[in-house]
C-alpha cells in the first residue's frame, strides 16, 4: 500500500470515529461551528481569494471551458454569499433526534421512528469551491462526518477553505476528524475511495457526466447523484406573453453555466407567431444563440439581428451550459410532453400557462425532480428552497430527489418502548 493510500485510509478511520461522536452532539455546538466557519471565511477572505485567483489563472491557461471557469471563480460577493449560506444552515432546525410516526400498538408497545445521521459522507466534485463549504455545513449540522475530494483545478482554493473549516470546528469543540480533505489529486485515490464501503456510508458526486458515470459504476457504497440538467420550458397556447418572455430570459440568461439553467424552449404553434419574435429579441440582448427547428426558424429568420442556427438532432437533450438555447415549435401540450419525456434528464421542467387543467396535467405527467408552473427553473437550488444550501441535486429517485438538504442526509431508526411485553 502506498503512503498516499495509507493516508487516505487514516482519514477514513478518523472520519468514522468522528461520526460516532457527531451523532449525539448538541445542536448548540454544531451551530457554533457553522457560525465560526461563516465568520472566519470572511475574516480570511484575502488568503482565500488569492488562492482562488491562482487556481483560476492556471485553469484558464490550461484551456478549461468557460462554464467551469465561472463555477471555479470566487470574488468578495460570492464568498459573502457562501458565508451567508453557512449562517442559514445554522438557523435551520436540527433534524437529528426528531421523533415521528409514533403510535401505540394493541399490545401496548409504543413504536416510533427517530431521525439519525447517515454516518460518513464522501463528496467528489469538480470546479466549485463553494461546494466545499456547503457540503461541510450540511454534513456537520446533520451530524455526519465528511470526506471531501475536490478537483485539481480548485486545489489551492479548497486547501485554504478547508483549513478555515477545520479550525472553526476545533474552536467550537467538534470532534477531531469530522471534516477530512484529500489534498492529493492522484486519480488512483478516487478509485480507492470508492471501495471504502467499510468507512463511507454514502457518496455524492458533483460534476460532469463523466465523473458521475464513473462514480456510479465503481462505487461500492450507495451513490446519490444528479446535477446533469437538461431543462425544458414549455410555453403553452394560453401563456401570458410578457410573463413568458421574462421567465425564459431569466431561466437562460441569469446564470447560464449552471445545471438549472434553461436548455430548450418548446412553444405551442398557436402562440409561436406572436411569442417567438418577442422572446428572441429579448434573448438577443444577452447574445443568446438560438438553435431553431424549421418552424421556429421560419418565423424568426427575417430578423437579421438574431443569432440563429438550424437545430440538429444533437441539440435536443443537450445541456448547453452557455448562452445557447434550443427552440422548437410543438402542436400541442401532448407534443411538449412527448418531447420532454424523450429528452429530460429528470432535473427541472417548466410550463408557462394560464390554463389550470394544462398546468395540472403537466405537473402530473412530467417525471422530474422539480416541476414548475409559471416560474424559472433557476429556483432549483437548496438555498432558494429554504434548505440553507445543498450537497447536490439528485435526479434519481432513491433515497432522495431534488436539492439535498439536512433531512436528506439522515436516515431513521425504529424506537420501541415496552413494559414487559413478550411475543406469544
Amino acid at each position: 500500500m502506498t503512503a498516499a493510500i495509507e493516508q487516505l485510509e487514516a482519514k477514513g478511520k478518523a472520519a468514522k470515529a468522528a461520526a460516532h461522536h457527531l451523532a449525539y452532539l448538541s445542536t448548540d455546538i454544531k451551530n457554533e461551528a457553522l457560525h465560526n466557519i461563516a465568520d472566519d471565511l470572511l475574516a480570511r477572505k484575502d488568503g482565500i481569494l488569492a488562492a482562488n485567483k491562482k487556481d483560476y489563472e492556471e485553469a484558464k491557461a490550461s484551456g478549461i471551458g468557460d462554464a467551469l471557469l465561472d463555477r471555479l471563480m470566487l470574488d468578495k460577493s460570492r464568498l459573502e454569499g457562501i458565508a451567508q449560506d453557512a449562517h442559514a444552515v445554522a438557523a435551520l432546525l436540527d433534524p437529528v433526534g426528531e421523533t415521528f410516526e409514533m403510535r401505540t400498538l394493541p399490545n401496548g408497545l409504543q413504536v416510533s421512528k427517530r431521525r439519525v445521521p447517515l454516518g460518513v459522507i464522501g463528496a467528489i466534485y469538480e470546479s466549485r469551491p463553494n461546494v466545499t463549504v456547503d457540503i461541510s455545513a450540511l454534513c456537520l449540522k446533520s451530524g455526519n462526518a465528511v470526506i471531501l475530494r475536490g478537483g485539481k483545478e480548485t486545489i489551492n482554493s479548497n486547501i485554504a477553505i478547508v483549513k478555515v473549516i477545520q479550525e472553526a470546528c476545533k474552536k467550537a469543540g467538534m470532534p477531531e476528524g469530522c471534516v477530512q480533505f484529500i489534498e492529493n489529486t492522484d486519480r488512483a485515490l478516487v478509485d480507492h475511495l470508492l471501495k471504502m464501503n467499510d468507512v463511507i456510508d454514502m457518496i455524492i458526486p458533483r460534476g460532469g457526466a463523466g465523473l458521475i458515470k464513473s462514480v456510479r459504476e465503481n462505487a461500492t457504497m450507495p451513490v446519490v447523484s444528479g446535477g446533469i440538467g437538461v431543462c425544458h420550458t414549455y410555453v403553452d397556447n394560453s401563456a401570458d406573453i410578457d410573463k413568458a418572455v421574462a421567465i425564459v430570459y431569466n431561466a437562460k440568461v441569469q446564470r447560464p453555466t449552471v445545471c438549472n439553467a434553461l436548455d430548450t424552449v418548446l412553444v405551442h404553434a398557436g402562440i409561436a407567431q406572436t411569442y417567438l419574435p418577442k422572446m428572441a429579441q429579448e434573448l438577443a440582448k444577452a447574445g443568446v444563440e438560438m438553435h431553431c427547428d424549421e418552424r421556429a426558424l421560419a418565423i424568426l429568420k427575417a430578423d437579421k439581428s438574431l443569432k440563429l442556427v438550424p437545430a440538429v438532432d444533437g441539440d435536443w437533450g443537450k445541456e448547453f451550459l452557455a448562452l445557447i438555447a434550443a427552440v422548437k415549435v410543438v402542436d400541442s401540450l401532448d407534443g411538449a410532453l412527448e418531447h420532454i419525456e424523450k429528452y429530460t434528464s429528470g432535473h427541472s421542467e417548466a410550463i408557462l400557462t394560464e390554463d389550470s387543467p394544462s398546468a395540472l396535467r403537466f405537473l402530473n405527467e412530467v417525471d422530474a425532480a422539480c416541476v414548475y408552473v409559471n416560474a424559472s427553473t433557476r429556483f432549483t437550488d437548496g438555498s432558494q428552497f429554504g434548505l440553507g444550501a445543498e450537497v447536490g441535486i439528485s435526479t434519481q429517485k432513491l433515497h432522495a430527489r431534488g436539492p439535498l438538504g439536512l433531512k436528506e442526509l439522515t436516515t431513521y431508526k425504529w424506537i420501541i418502548l415496552g413494559n414487559g411485553q413478550v411475543r406469544q
